[in-house]
């Protein structure tokens, strides 16, 4: 592909360390492309990571994360873009799992990733952790990923139900993360609604976008503390635009909440 300056996309970004004076472990990049010399249609990736592991290790992950994927995005050579995906979420699993076997100040280390990569007006996503994606479309949020989490499953599986989900012990427990012993697997599921089953989210995968869509790219900073109501209510009220002022509420909000954690949130609206 190639790289250009200029998105078809509106683009908005807004990363905070948060208020309990952590460093930031979160990283992101937004790139944008057109096909090929002969093809020039226009593409831009969206990459959001949430390092995982003390000591500044979790923050060379998520960059790891966030380069090694928008660099196998770039490279593409044909292929599907969810081919494109599985593989590198895998080379890049192994490839952070790798620096952290060679180096003991690394060790432990991961991150989550979430990508929605929009070629043309098609959406396709993939995602490892429990950093997330929503849709907003009109009057409504819908969150698209599902996480990889310890109480997710629990919940899945009718062990727990929404009582009490913010405050268990192993809300924070991640099930797949880049980095593993075992190579992660990027998620391709994309839940555009409610009760679908997991074929029919993996067949969401380059559905078109409409005018006046806005993906919200985010980490846990943000979902710990700002509910998707009102992810839809403030961007609502900032007239529905992927603006940084949009994407700065946002983290205000979570701060205001006493921000406990590092917060990104990364914006693209249709015109």
């Amino acid at each position: 592909m190639i790289r250009t300056n200029r998105s078809h996309l509106y683009v908005a970004a807004q990363t905070h360390p948060g208020m309990s004076g952590k460093n930031n472990e979160d990283n992101f990049a937004v790139s944008a492309y057109l096909l090929s010399p002969k093809n020039p249609t226009p593409s831009v990736l969206a990459v959001v990571s949430d390092g995982i592991g003390g000591h500044r290790a979790g923050e060379v992950a998520a960059e790891m994360a966030v380069n090694l994927i928008s660099a196998a995005v770039e490279k593409r050579e044909g292929g599907h873009p969810t081919a494109v995906f599985e593989s590198c979420f895998r080379q890049v699993s192994e490839a952070v799992a790798e620096k952290a076997r060679e180096d003991m100040r690394f060790e432990g280390m991961g991150a989550t990733a979430a990508c929605a990569w929009v070629i043309g007006q098609q959406l396709y996503t993939a995602y490892v952790g429990d950093s997330r994606i929503y849709l907003v479309r009109g009057q409504q949020i819908r969150q698209l990923t599902k996480d990889h989490t310890w109480v997710q499953e629990a919940l899945e599986k009718g062990i727990l139900d929404q009582t009490g989900l913010k405050t268990h012990p192993n809300m924070h427990v991640i099930r797949r993360y880049l980095g593993s012993v075992s190579p992660a697997e990027a998620d391709l599921r994309m839940f555009l609604k409610a009760g679908e089953t997991d074929r029919q989210a993996l067949a969401n995968q380059g559905c078109n976008l409409q005018k006046g869509d806005l993906l919200v790219l985010c980490t846990d900073g943000l979902t710990d503390l700002v509910g998707e109501s009102e992810i839809l209510q403030i961007v609502r009220e900032k007239n529905g635009v992927a603006t940084d002022a949009t994407a700065q509420a946002l983290v205000d909000l979570a701060n205001a909440r006493g921000g406990h954690d590092n917060i990104t949130v990364v914006m693209l609206g249709v015109p």
